[in-house]
Parts: structure tokens; C-alpha cells; sequence
């Protein structure tokens, strides 16, 4: 096959747009420029002993192809062939008819246009991070024809040609690494070898391998977070993706030959049952994916992507730690119960203290309602506003939690079905939830005046945004379910955003359930994510952990619920793992004896030197983890290296036996260093030597945090 390369270089990444002469077909690679003298040159056909006593007539098979870095489905074209109907919708004619037409760089992004004979057109768009080794990716399609066409499927990003450093299919090379989600256990790593998912290509390269994953609602973290990552193990370089959408979305690794493809975006209309009409002259956007290479591992590459996450407010450079009362009160907050653990927290570093769920009027002997969202009087009978300000008076500032998007049963507003999401007519109900529909002006208004104008009228600083449950496939009201949840969800984001233009010095939570939102958007507008539900679980180490592998500390909320009658020992191995994102403590604050507040003081302490770690470095992460992340063994460390190299952040978790009696934790970096301070148990047995940390625990689920920095005559 003859083909030609357009090649880029941002940063370290060698952009190669494959375009093959005879179809006009235009493929996307990716590649360090460190690994660029190491690509090989492929087998052109399939060969060995069966093909060999193939006749001699029979045409020969092609072991690689040019796979297009877009991906269409139009309504009324043929789709894909060899067994791929029902598994995937990738390389159907609408993909496979797209030819080159023309590619414009524009500074740091990259605008290739293909076209197609039946006068439409897609732009891949590709932008540069600059500085980092992350790539923002996007597809427009423009309807150039004179008649209504119907999209069925569009990418926002697809890659082919992995791995380009093998010269045949890399059998027992190549792995898909996924992070699979569920309510209070997000983001466990699962990595698979091709050969285990059966993504073979087989004997003459004919038949469709795909895995098709994702989610279907509006819980994008539900499932899988929005993330996969293709690994060469022979090579040691590392494929990464992650879309940036709160609704409905998909990814499909893909092998029809030597190569593998990784493709994703909206949910197609097999997986997420979309579709959407494009008139002559108009066109549709995806959203955004984003992308990297690595020159290492699945964790190398998930390092790189926390690069789309620009900094934040320089104000909140400190990351003030919050106290959420939630695990206090239970659903019964009071302006009493609020000032008193204001009067408890006064003079700590706690910034922000919150009232979670139940500060709104709630009917008679009923459980805890949404959509009103009137003040309840007996709870707050001077209103929130005395509350912020005596909050303030005491050096903090108030939040408060909203599940703005739905409302329930027992509520005024669940009878306004008229503004809420309806599906085969009858409005969607989940539980006693009914949801808004954002594509109503009037929701905007609604909101506005409940939401909005009350955290204005009443001073309070910090919005922790909750979401409990999901739409499901779509709703009534556009072309399709699924384009009825995503313009919905699009209407979403424009209410978030307004609350961010209006109140533009708010901190902003967002939380789902926990960590069920966890996706590059809303946590782009948001100033942190809540990292989950398991407040008080033994596997709480482990999810943070897992969290912070896609997202960057200093935008991961993590919860430390003290007991009055928690040992030494369980507060620091609830505190610790609140140093591996932003620290969220709630409890019995105010029952806490004399020594156990002296030990919370400690932490707060220790953390607020932590803080620039957490803001600017990268993390490693070591240990033997039982499978069972619900009943726990082992240990875990994540050693987090300053930007500038001279710090150093170990949090280390001990579970269940069996683990080793003495753990020895490698910084990864030598050089002198020396530890500057440190917060465990009393018992606790830790040496330091050379690049290495040793430690004795002192049995089970026990913690250890440690701030390792360089003696003065070190040098990096």
C-alpha cells in the first residue's frame, strides 16, 4: 500500500497523518519523538503455512490498512461488513467513502478536512496543549449536500496504527488498560491483553474484533470513567484518552488486522440510541477528547493527561481544607450544630464549612425532598444569611449542597411536569426523582431564582453541586432518546456555567452520588470533584488512589470521617488518605476528645505543607492489593514528587495480612534527602536511606504519611 505522511511536532509528540494515495483514506499516529527511529516497516500481507495453500488465484490479504481518524455513521448508507453489525458502527461507507481534502495549521492546532461524495464533510480538529504532552481533540461535520442527512455515529477522536514499532500483529504485547466504576468503588484499574479480549485479528485479517464499552445517562463515571489506554508492553509506550462529556458516551478498541484502533465519543445509535438530523448548510460538533503518548506505562500516560486541567484561582494556591457536616448530622443540620463546629474548627485551617442535605423545608414525617428548595425555619429560623455570617465571623466560610437538577416526590415542584423530562410521554421517574428539563427556559429562570439568587442573598461561598441517580437512555423531545439527553445535557452545562459567571469567586463541588461525575467537563468548570460515597469504608485509600490516577489532586475532594471513639491508630489512617487529594473532614468533631483533636491538628498542619505537592507533581503508586477491594489486603504507597524535585510526598496504607513485616517504599529519585515531618500513629517505625523509605507497620490498616525534602548540598 502506498501512502503518504504529513508529519508535526508538538513538544515530544510526533503527530503522522497517514494518507493513502490510491483511496484518499486519512489515518491519525501518534509517537514519542524519542521512539521516532524505531517504528518498523510493516508486513504488507498476511503469510504462513495456511495462507500458503490458499490457490493460487485467490487474491492476496492485506495485513495492515489506513484506518480513517474519523469515524461516521449516516442513516440510509451501507454499514460495516465482515460480522461487525451489532458490535461496532466504525469503517461503514459513510467512513470508509471519506477522502482527503486538505489540512491547514493554524499555530498549535490542526484543522484536516475530509469529504465525502455524498457532499458531506468532516474537520478533525486537533489543538496542542502547549507545553504539556496532551492534545485536545474535536469532529465537525458539515452537511454540504442539498437534503436533510442523519448522523448515526461521529468520533471525537480515533487513532490507528498501534503499535507501529512491531512489524506483524506484537501477539502477547499489546493491552487495553480501562478504569471501571461503581458507586463507592471508582476507578479500579483493569488492563487486559488484546489476546484475552479476543481482539485478534484473524487468519487473513477478514473479521471485526471490537470491544464497545461506555456508559448510557447522565452519570459518566458510571460503569467505566471516560478513559482507556492502549499499552506496548515490547516498546514500553502508552496510548491515553479521555472524553470530556456528562451524558452518554463510548469507546471501542478495534482490530480488523495487524493494527489496533481506538476510537470513542457520543454514544452511537446501536449503543446510546442517537441520532441527529443535519439540514443542508448545517453541521454538529462533538465533544471534546483528549489525548497523549507516553514513553512508559499506563501510569506515565495518565500523568500526562492531568495537563487539560488548567490551574486554578492563584487564591485557593493553599487548598483550603473543607469540613462537610454530612456524616455529623445526618440529614438534620441546624444553625446550632453548624456554629458549633464552627466553634470547634475556629482557628484550624478548615476555610470552608458546608451544610449538606436537610437544610431545605421538608413535608411532615416525610425523608429528605428536592425542587422547592425554600429555607427550613425551624432548622434556620433566621434565615441562612445569619448563619454565612456568623460562619464568618468565626474565619470560614459557609457552603451549602444542592440537587438542583431534580425534583421529588413530595415537593411542589414535582408537579410541574410540564418543564420536566418526559420519555414516551410520561415524565422520566427514578425512585421519587423526576428531573428537569435544561433545555426549558424556564428551568434556567426557576433555578436562577432558587439556586442562584439564594447562595447570592445569603453570602455563602462554596456550592456542592449532588446528583443521585441517572436519566437512563434519553427522553422525548429532538430526533432521538439520545439526542434529547444530550442537548439536555448541554443545557446543563450552560446552567453551570452561568453560576460561574454570576458568582465567579463560588467554589464549586461537583459530586454525583460520590464520584459518578467524574469527567473532564463539569470538572473543568467545578473547582473540585467529590471522589466518592465510601466516607468511612476500609477501602477508602484504595478508591482515592484510584481517583487521583485520572485526576489531579488538587481537584480530587477526599473524605476523613472521625469517630469519638476512633483510636490513634483509625484517625490517622482515615486522615491520611486525605493527602493524596483536597481534605474533607466530617464526623463527630465536636465530641472529640483533647488528644484526638490535637492529633486532627497535626494533620491539618502537616497538610497545609503538603499543599504545593499536591498542586504541582507526579505520583507513582506501589504495593500488593488483594482483588477484593471491599475486604482489603495488602498495602499501598503513592510516593508524589514535587514539580521542582526537591519534595517528596509518601502516603502509605497497610491492610489485611498478609503484607510484608517491613515495607520498603523506592522514591525513585536518588540524591540526599531527609524527612522534614510526618504523621502516624505514635508506634510507628520509619527509617529513611538513600532513595529508599523503610517502615515497620504496627499491624493491620494502619497509616503512614510522610514529607521527605532534599538536604541543602543536593543538587538535581
Amino acid at each position: 500500500m502506498k501512502t503518504r505522511l504529513i508529519e508535526h511536532v508538538f513538544g515530544d509528540t510526533l503527530l503522522r497523518y497517514r494518507v493513502c494515495e490510491q483511496t484518499g483514506r486519512t489515518g491519525l499516529e501518534i509517537i514519542p519523538t524519542t521512539m521516532a527511529g524505531q517504528i518498523a516497516a510493516r508486513r504488507d500481507f498476511y503469510d504462513g503455512p495456511e495462507i500458503a495453500v490458499l490457490p493460487e488465484n485467490w487474491p492476496d490479504f492485506p495485513a495492515w490498512d489506513v484506518d480513517s481518524l474519523v469515524q461516521v455513521g449516516v442513516r440510509a448508507m451501507p454499514g460495516p461488513e465482515a460480522f461487525a453489525q451489532g458490535r461496532t458502527m466504525r469503517n461503514g461507507q459513510a467512513t470508509l467513502g471519506l477522502r482527503f481534502k486538505n489540512q491547514r495549521v493554524e499555530g498549535e492546532q490542526i484543522i484536516t478536512t475530509l469529504e465525502h461524495a455524498a457532499g458531506y464533510e468532516c474537520e478533525h480538529i486537533l489543538n496542542w496543549l502547549k507545553g504539556t504532552g496532551a492534545f485536545e481533540c474535536h469532529t465537525r461535520f458539515i452537511n454540504r449536500s442539498e437534503k436533510p442527512l442523519v448522523l448515526t455515529m461521529l468520533s471525537s477522536f480515533s487513532l490507528g496504527g498501534m503499535s507501529p514499532f512491531h512489524a506483524d500483529d506484537a501477539p502477547g504485547k499489546l493491552v487495553l488498560h480501562r478504569c471501571r466504576s461503581a458507586w463507592s468503588a471508582e476507578g479500579r484499574l483493569d488492563s487486559r491483553l488484546m489476546e484475552d479480549l479476543q481482539l485478534e485479528s484473524s487468519w487473513t485479517g477478514y473479521s471485526v474484533s471490537c470491544e464497545r464499552f461506555g456508559q448510557v445517562g447522565s452519570l459518566p463515571a458510571r460503569g467505566f470513567f471516560p478513559f482507556a489506554a492502549v499499552e506496548d508492553t515490547g516498546a514500553g509506550v502508552t496510548w491515553a484518552a479521555q472524553i470530556a462529556w456528562p451524558g452518554s458516551w463510548q469507546m471501542e478498541t478495534y482490530r480488523k488486522n495487524d493494527c489496533v484502533c481506538l476510537s470513542g465519543g457520543l454514544a452511537d445509535w446501536e449503543f446510546g440510541h442517537w441520532s441527529k438530523e443535519i439540514e443542508p448548510g448545517g453541521g454538529f460538533e462533538t465533544p471534546t477528547a483528549f489525548l497523549t503518548v507516553a514513553h512508559g506505562d499506563v501510569e506515565d500516560a495518565t500523568e500526562r493527561l492531568q495537563a487539560i486541567y488548567v490551574d486554578d484561582d492563584p487564591s485557593r494556591e493553599d487548598l483550603p481544607v473543607i469540613y462537610n457536616e454530612w456524616c455529623t448530622s445526618w440529614g438534620s443540620p441546624t444553625h446550632a450544630s453548624i456554629i458549633a463546629a464552627a466553634d470547634r474548627l475556629r482557628d484550624t485551617p478548615v476555610r470552608y464549612l458546608v451544610i449538606d442535605a436537610g437544610w431545605a423545608k421538608q413535608p411532615p414525617g416525610q425523608p429528605l425532598e428536592n425542587g422547592d428548595w425554600e429555607v427550613n425555619s425551624m432548622s434556620f429560623p433566621e434565615g441562612l444569611r445569619a448563619t454565612a455570617d456568623a460562619i464568618k465571623a468565626r474565619g470560614m466560610i459557609l457552603g451549602i449542597w444542592f440537587e438542583f437538577e431534580v425534583a421529588t416526590r413530595h415537593s411542589n415542584a414535582y408537579h410541574e411536569v410540564a418543564h420536566q423530562l418526559h420519555r414516551d410521554g410520561v415524565p422520566i421517574e427514578v425512585g421519587t426523582r423526576r428531573f428537569w428539563d435544561f433545555r426549558d427556559p424556564w428551568v434556567h429562570d426557576y433555578l436562577g431564582e432558587k439556586v442562584i439568587r439564594l447562595l447570592r442573598d445569603a453570602g455563602i461561598g462554596y456550592l456542592k453541586v449532588d446528583y443521585n441517580d441517572t436519566i437512563g437512555i434519553g427522553c422525548d423531545g429532538a430526533e432521538s432518546a439520545g439526542e434529547g439527553l444530550r442537548s439536555h445535557m448541554e443545557g446543563v452545562v450552560r446552567f453551570f456555567r452561568r453560576i460561574q459567571e454570576e458568582l465567579p469567586e463560588l467554589v464549586i463541588e461537583i459530586c454525583a452520588s460520590g464520584g459518578h461525575r467524574l469527567e473532564p467537563l463539569l470538572l473543568g468548570i467545578g473547582t473540585m470533584g467529590s471522589f466518592s460515597d465510601a466516607h468511612e469504608t476500609r477501602e477508602v485509600p484504595i478508591i482515592a488512589a484510584n481517583c487521583v490516577r485520572l485526576i489531579p489532586p488538587r481537584k480530587c475532594q477526599i473524605w476523613a470521617v472521625l469517630r469519638r471513639d476512633d483510636s490513634p491508630k483509625r484517625m490517622c489512617y482515615s486522615l491520611a488518605s486525605t493527602f493524596l487529594g483536597r481534605m474533607c473532614i466530617s464526623g463527630e468533631i465536636q465530641e472529640l476528645s483533647g488528644s484526638q483533636h490535637d492529633l486532627l491538628a497535626s494533620a491539618l498542619t502537616l497538610y497545609q505543607k503538603i499543599a504545593p505537592l499536591l498542586r504541582r507533581g507526579t505520583s507513582k503508586r506501589h504495593g500488593e492489593l488483594s482483588p477484593s477491594q471491599r475486604h482489603p489486603s495488602g498495602w499501598q504507597a503513592v510516593v508524589r514528587t514535587h514539580e521542582d524535585g526537591k519534595a517528596i510526598l509518601v502516603v502509605c496504607h497497610i491492610f489485611a495480612k498478609p503484607y510484608p513485616a517491613t515495607i520498603e517504599i523506592p522514591l525513585g529519585h536518588p540524591g540526599e534527602w531527609k524527612i522534614a515531618d510526618s504523621f502516624h500513629a505514635p508506634a510507628e517505625t520509619v527509617s529513611l536511606r538513600d532513595d529508599r523509605l523503610t517502615w515497620i507497620p504496627e499491624g493491620e490498616f494502619c497509616a503512614l504519611v510522610i514529607l521527605i525534602e532534599a538536604s541543602a548540598n543536593s543538587t538535581f
